[in-house]
């Protein structure tokens, strides 16, 4: 089944403007409304008034971490359901695994291609129940 890229809603958690903004680009060039947020407080609130259908976020942020705010997102009832991909300059396992329990459903290491991105959208946001 065909991801309709133009329906989604993308929100992408970074503390890096440069990720924020590169991901932004890359996704509205496919037809994706993309919330951006700064770091996992942040995007709690907008988390709440916009619903996202995916949620990217980097793992190494202040305040609140990627797992940290993974963990948050899947342990409310409302979002549980949505998937979220952990983004990492780093490619341990220990940070793979660490991710998966806290419930990321995917783990893309930094730098990623638009490739990577639009295949993890793809994968996620179809297999997931609507």
């Amino acid at each position: 089944m065909e991801v309709n890229f133009s329906d989604l809603k993308v929100m992408v958690i970074d503390d890096s403007k440069t990720i924020r903004r590169t991901t932004e680009t890359l996704l509205a060039k496919e037809g994706c409304t993309v919330i951006t947020a700064i770091d996992g407080f942040d995007a709690l609130a907008k988390i709440a008034d916009s619903k996202p259908d995916i949620i990217f976020v980097d793992i190494m942020m202040p305040r609140l971490d990627g797992y940290q705010t993974c963990a948050l997102i899947k342990n409310n009832s409302e979002f549980k359901k949505t998937p979220v991909i952990m983004l990492s300059s780093k490619d341990g396992l220990f940070d793979k695994a660490k991710g998966r329990i806290v419930g990321s459903d995917q783990y893309l290491t930094k730098p990623f291609s638009k490739h990577e991105l639009l295949e993890a959208i793809q994968t996620h946001v179809t297999s997931s129940p609507a």
